[in-house]
Formats: structure tokens, C-alpha cells, sequence
């Protein structure tokens, strides 16, 4: 199932997308209104995020054009408007939910969830890159049919990788993701998870998947792995 997420909080945007990700979704990001329209007139689109207030066009022109255009999804307007005349306005854009800001992630997937099941359309169950598998449905890591053993920031880092193989992850990124925004951690910690982890990889029998990027990050396989 294909999301684009319209919203001109970069860091937001970002964060939205690896929740997303992580949860089974293949996302796209916009960051205005133009932006999105162009997207979805390019690619299908399962589900749209849409947030209110964008440049160019807001999320209820964007709402309100597209539904204009036939586009069939759904769509989830997120807003800092809470008064009932501006949520029956978004609704009646064209939008078929609403979340008011701040929210967190599960509600977000919760109302994303309910839209998908009216769209008819299955998740992607499994993320795979040679034999190493994330089972989306589990929360699980195996290699070569073998369940890896990993404590929760193991699995974030190396669910964030196997989501995105041969692409580097810069540390920051990586440990705004395992740690949390914000979150006052070292190289040192970040480098000490990352043995842990090719330990535990190479205890199940896999090849030095994980590359080192000097003065960035980490990437899974590339041309060497």
C-alpha cells in the first residue's frame, strides 16, 4: 500500500515517513501543496496525510482539487484546527478523517489502519534483503529462517536498515529513530549497538552485512557486502 504524506515540517515529515515504514507502508513525502498534487497526478496513491496549512496549497485545496480529479483514496487532513466549523469544512473538502496536532504515532497508524481496511488493499507482511527477513506482523528479524534474539534498539537499528538496504543511514538519523528526537547519546553507544548487532549476525551464520560509512553511518549490503 503506497502513502504520500504532505507536510512542510521537514523533520516531521521524516519522522511520519520511518513510522510509517516501519509499519508496512511504501511512503513518499511532499512538502507543499503543488508538491503533492504534482505526486499524485505522477504516481496511484493509496492514502494520502495531508497537513492543513502548506505553502502553495493548503491541505484542503490539495483535498478538494484531488477529489475534483477522481482520486479515489483516502485521505487524513492533520490540523491544528479543533473547532467544529474547521473539521466539517476539512470533511467536506474531501478529506475522510481527521487528527488534531500533537498526536502520536499509534493513533496516527490506528486511523491510517481503519482507512486502509475501506480501501480493501493488504500491508506488506514481510521486508526481506538476501536471507535476512523483517516480519512486519511479528516485529520480528530472522536470517536464513533463523530468529534473531535482539532487544528493542538492536531491532529498530537493523529494522531501519533493512527497510532501506544499500542506502546510508547517517547517525543522526539512526539515533533519533533507536534513541528518540532529541535523545543525548555518543558515537561510542551508537558504534557499541552496531557490534552487538554483527555479533549476533554473524553468530546466526549471515555474511558482514552491515558496511561501515566513514563520517556518516551505516548501510546494509552494498558492493562489497
Amino acid at each position: 500500500m503506497r502513502i504520500l504524506i504532505a507536510e512542510d515540517d521537514k523533520r516531521l515529515a521524516k519522522m511520519l515517513r520511518l513510522h510509517l515504514e516501519r509499519a508496512g507502508y511504501q511512503v513518499d513525502v511532499a512538502h507543499d501543496g503543488l508538491e503533492a498534487i504534482e505526486q499524485c497526478q505522477t504516481f496511484r496513491y493509496d492514502l494520502l496525510v495531508l497537513d492543513w496549512m502548506m505553502p502553495h496549497k493548503s491541505g484542503i485545496e490539495v483535498a478538494t482539487e484531488l477529489r475534483g480529479e477522481r482520486f479515489e483514496g483516502g485521505i487524513l487532513m492533520l490540523t491544528a484546527r479543533d473547532t467544529e466549523i474547521d473539521l466539517v469544512h476539512g470533511l467536506d473538502s474531501g478529506a475522510d478523517d481527521y487528527l488534531v496536532k500533537p498526536f502520536q504515532a499509534n493513533e496516527l497508524l490506528a486511523r491510517l489502519r481503519a482507512l486502509s481496511r475501506r480501501q480493501k488493499k493488504a500491508f506488506v507482511s514481510t521486508v526481506s534483503y538476501q536471507e535476512l527477513e523483517l516480519d512486519i506482523t511479528t516485529q520480528t528479524i530472522s536470517y536464513a529462517g533463523q530468529l534473531l534474539e535482539l532487544t528493542r534498539r538492536e531491532f529498530e537499528f537493523l529494522s531501519l536498515l533493512l527497510r532501506r538496504p544499500e542506502q546510508v543511514m547517517g547517525r543522526e538519523l539512526i539515533i533519533e529513530v533507536v534513541w528518540g528526537i532529541g535523545a543525548d547519546i555518543t558515537d561510542n553507544a551508537l558504534d557499541a549497538l552496531v557490534r552487538l548487532v554483527r555479533k549476533k549476525l554473524d553468530a546466526a551464520g549471515a555474511p558482514a552485512l552491515i558496511q561501515t560509512v566513514r563520517g556518516f553511518g551505516y548501510r546494509l549490503g552494498g558492493p562489497h557486502a
